[in-house]
């Protein structure tokens, strides 16, 4: 049996305790905040319930494959609802697309029916292409661990594979092969930004979203996301994975030969044979590693580009609002500009953002049926107070009421105008959650995937130094509930059993 000590109860620390935990170590957690969840946090009150992470789940069969080796099957957990319709998307000439919760088909058709022309039969053929794309890349690139170019050398033989996946060609330009109307094409840029990214520099690769949104199904769960956070600790309780909150981890230490444990921040020592970092993987590598074999993953994450924040408003809204679905996106009239503004030379708030809104229709997220809980979300530059390239100060005097009071404005411009309903608004600036979560610069993602090497400057699962892993969304195979759920079960098997 190793003692292992886990950094971080995000959703990667937890599922990966769990998984061994039930291989017979002993698992301990640390917890720098007073509560687990990570970034799946969760805002209360007067009734109103709010997730303040991820909003949508898919591939499901992630995590049930998680609870199913860990003790019972998830649905014993949560109650899993899938949504239909799940998406409502608004375009800039007031074409509303209501998309079906699963199914290429029904999505196609359903464009089709909206956007007109032959958009039906050109989503068929992108999804097709995206489909390929995901039998070629799910296992080598996120099903098994990767450390280098090296390991993709069998794939990079096959031609055809090679073709299909397009590694130097951008989302952006693959969505020009396929789709000729600009809001089919605007559609699919959106996807680049689920992993932090600039669709015009993003892998074509990531085509393989909206086909796997599509195929396995949205799905949230009762009462909020946040339950599967809930549920996932209980699981871990019961297989007997200890927690410590509140405990702030200042050094991974090392000996010649391997980890040896780690030191808090009040000087104490915990002793370990194996340490896994659920730690957002530049600050593991920059402040909590003094040991020289850490060196080029910090160089490697030192030349990748850092994902996008998000500016975020939690609403109380009074009434209930005509055509409002679960998940609901209004674009802008220039998308392109709101990319340069994230991550051009010199970044700025988003003057005229596409605009996410979350209102589950869940009676436990609400006081009562005629009042709704309105997240709503805006891609940002990243923060800093020193002016770091790509970051603006987050905390400037009356700048985050200011771009509240602007995205406010320009919902009302597209025909949502909520101000005079607003009960009270809560705001959230990357500045907050980079102090919440230690995500550098409030970075949801970790590293963006801008680049066709960004999946190799991501940080591996197995780190350099021996007994020390990587878990979460920061390392190998990236953000997002399914791919940290993929990396908690990389990281147990690369451990092993006691």
């Amino acid at each position: 049996m190793a003692r292992i000590v886990v950094i971080g109860a995000g959703m990667g620390g937890m599922a990966v305790a769990a998984r061994l935990a039930v291989k017979a170590h002993e698992v301990t957690i640390l917890e720098q905040s007073s509560t687990y969840g990570g970034k799946l946090g969760r805002f209360e009150r007067d009734g109103f319930v709010f997730d303040t992470g991820p909003s949508l789940l898919t591939i499901p069969a992630v995590y049930r494959d998680l609870f199913n080796k860990t003790g019972g099957p998830l649905e014993s957990s949560v109650e899993l609802l899938d949504l239909d319709p799940a998406f409502s998307y608004r375009f800039p000439d007031g074409t509303v697309v209501d998309m079906p919760g699963v199914g290429i088909g029904q999505c196609a058709a359903a464009l089709g029916a909206a956007l007109g022309g032959n958009a039906d039969e050109q989503w068929r053929a992108f999804s097709q292409r995206a489909a390929d794309m995901w039998q070629v890349t799910r296992r080598p690139f996120l099903e098994s661990p990767l450390s280098g170019v090296r390991d993709l050398l069998p794939l990079a033989r096959d031609l055809s594979a090679v073709r299909t996946v397009a590694p130097f060609t951008s989302l952006r330009s693959l969505a020009a092969q396929y789709l000729d109307d600009p809001r089919l094409r605007m559609l699919v840029d959106r996807y680049a930004t689920y992993a932090g990214s600039d669709p015009r520099r993003a892998p074509a690769a990531l085509a393989t979203v909206p086909y796997v949104e599509q195929t396995f199904g949205a799905y949230h769960i009762a009462g909020g996301i946040r339950r599967l956070a809930d549920a996932l600790y209980e699981r871990t309780l019961e297989r007997g994975v200890a927690y410590r909150f509140d405990t702030d981890v200042a050094e991974v230490l090392t000996n010649a030969a391997s980890v040896s444990g780690v030191r808090l921040a009040d000087g104490s020592v915990i002793d370990a044979d194996i340490v896994v970092s659920n730690a957002d993987a530049t600050h593991l590598y920059r402040d909590l590693v003094r040991d020289n074999r850490a060196r080029n993953p910090l160089r490697s994450l030192g030349k990748s580009t850092l994902s996008l924040s998000g500016f975020v408003l939690l609403l109380a809204v009074r009434g209930r609002t005509p055509g409002l679905r679960h998940h609901n996106v209004w674009f802008p009239q220039d998308y392109d500009a709101e990319f340069d503004s994230i991550f051009g030379r010199n970044p700025k708030p988003v003057d005229d953002p596409t605009i996410y809104v979350c209102a589950p229709d869940d009676s436990a997220m609400r006081p009562d049926s005629d009042h709704e809980s309105w997240f709503v979300l805006v891609n940002a530059p990243r923060h800093s107070l020193t002016g770091a390239t790509g970051t603006i100060d987050w905390t400037a005097t009356g700048l985050a009421q200011t771009y509240r009071d602007r995205v406010l404005t320009v919902l009302a411009e597209r025909g949502v105008d909520v101000r005079d309903r607003l009960l009270w608004s809560q705001v959230r600036t990357p500045a907050d959650l980079e102090r919440d979560t230690r995500a550098p610069g409030g970075a949801i993602y970790g590293t963006s995937s801008n680049g066709s090497r960004a999946a190799f400057l991501r940080p591996a699962n197995r780190s350099p130094v021996p007994g020390l892993f990587l878990v979460g969304g920061s390392a190998h195979p990236g953000g997002g509930l399914p791919l940290v759920g993929m990396s908690a079960e990389i990281v147990a098997n690369l451990i092993g059993r006691a």
